[in-house]
């Protein structure tokens, strides 16, 4: 049988091209996290399955996991998100850790389903997250980095948006406010998690199998924007007094963006408070980037103390989509900045000498040993993007002095071997 060279469904090869870009993402994550104060930490790719079985969902994990038994009996799951992972290994150390906490990772998740456009069965995510502050500051600041990030991946305001809701509000709605039960509350509330991806006429058929002769009123409900109209009518609700006080703080953050949408669910049944995703407006694009809100209850589970946390998960395949779309990607540029041509085996020796000594002072050099003509060796130079050339043969032994040149402006100086480092650098 012969093999194929394609990977995993759903998986992506990194060739040098893609390495570089997704460095560049999770670089720019990196520096723009930790200038907030976050910290990164990690963990395995494996967890106990239960672990997804208490609060991700039903959908998570009987439809999207890779779990497995594994040779101990134990059933084991390829973790699908990162949030459990992190409020386990802040419950396993609740007693020792310094409160609050900034951390972050960037770790790469596994969910079986229908491979499209901004959705793979592999990604990798940045997750963000506060645990120890109750008050609504910790999710001002945790929606105010994810603009500032959306700023450093070069995003214009008008580029996106930033919905927000709150599960408190909701839960209101469904449970008091229409008298649903539980299990009603629940299934109606995934009913409008999928509301952006129904036509109209079926989210009104879903609902309208729920709740009869009250889904118009109810839609027309959910689709209000007036966000301090909708606090008249129920002022006391917890909700909308978060979402109030939420909208000006972001506001005094001068985020200009913002806007409130009573339908914004978010997938997992962990959310206790604040929800948030950020929406593409692009025609192109027009799908939600990425989003996060409050988790109270989930260090809990683990028998300790509540500890209140408040996060969100920016994937790296939806931010690459939506570099491309506004033409955000950038040019590729290798890190190899020095490539050495000696024009036959009798001068490697010196070639390595050469290339050694330009490490030692920080410069990336490659050395080709082929043995190939040296039209060859720079035509391979060129088209890995290296910068410089610099070959090596029997008149610049014996004069040492060496041809430097440049592919990129094809320009071409001969300096001393003293000198090479000071011009490469200079250049």
């Amino acid at each position: 049988m012969e093999l194929s060279k394609e990977p995993y469904k759903g998986t992506r090869d990194f060739y040098p091209e893609d390495m570089y870009l997704q460095k560049y993402i999770f670089d720019t994550m990196r520096r723009v996290v930790e200038t907030y104060g976050y910290i990164e930490y990690g963990a395995s790719i494996l967890e106990e399955t239960a672990l997804y079985k208490a609060k991700s969902g039903e959908e998570i994990v009987n439809e999207q996991t890779y779990s497995f038994t594994d040779r101990g009996g134990r059933d084991v799951t390829i973790r699908p998100e990162m949030t459990p992972t992190v409020a386990r290994m802040v419950a396993r150390k609740r007693q020792e850790l310094a409160f609050p906490l900034r951390w972050y990772s960037i770790p790469n998740l596994f969910r079986y389903e229908r491979p499209q456009r901004g959705r793979l069965r592999e990604h990798w995510q940045l997750n963000v997250d506060v645990f120890g502050i109750a008050n609504i500051e910790a999710d001002a600041e945790i929606i105010f980095v994810s603009y500032q990030l959306m700023k450093a991946f070069g995003a214009k305001e008008e580029s996106f948006i930033i919905r927000i809701n709150n599960r408190k509000l909701i839960n209101f709605l469904l449970s008091d406010l229409l008298k649903l039960k539980p299990d009603e509350v629940y299934k109606l509330s995934k009913i409008i998690d999928r509301k952006d991806k129904l036509e109209a006429s079926e989210f009104q058929a879903q609902v309208a199998t729920m709740l009869a002769d009250r889904t118009e009123a109810f839609i027309k409900l959910l689709n209000t924007k007036d966000l301090t109209e909708l606090a008249s009518l129920i002022p006391s609700n917890n909700g909308v007094k978060e979402l109030l006080e939420l909208s000006e703080l972001l506001k005094a953050r001068q985020i200009p963006n913002v806007v409130f949408d009573l339908s914004l669910m978010r997938g997992f049944d962990y959310y206790t408070g604040t929800v948030f995703e950020v929406f593409d407006t692009s025609a192109l694009n027009n799908r939600s980037l990425f989003g996060g809100g409050r988790y109270d209850d989930l260090v809990g589970l683990f028998g300790e103390e509540k500890v209140g946390g408040v996060g969100f998960g920016m994937g790296d395949v939806t931010i690459k989509d939506f570099m491309e779309t506004y033409g955000l990607i950038p040019k590729y540029k290798t890190t190899t900045q020095v490539y050495i041509c000696p024009i036959n085996a009798e001068y490697f020796q010196k070639a390595d000498e050469l290339a050694q000594s330009l490490r030692e002072n920080g410069i990336n050099v490659v050395v080709d040993y082929t043995e190939r003509k040296l039209a060859s060796q720079i035509k391979t130079a060129d088209k890995q993007g290296l910068a410089y050339i610099i070959c090596v043969g029997d008149e610049e032994v014996e004069t040492g002095k060496y041809k430097l040149k440049n592919l990129h402006t094809h320009e071409q100086v001969e300096v001393l071997e003293t000198e090479l480092l000071a011009t490469i650098k200079s250049s």
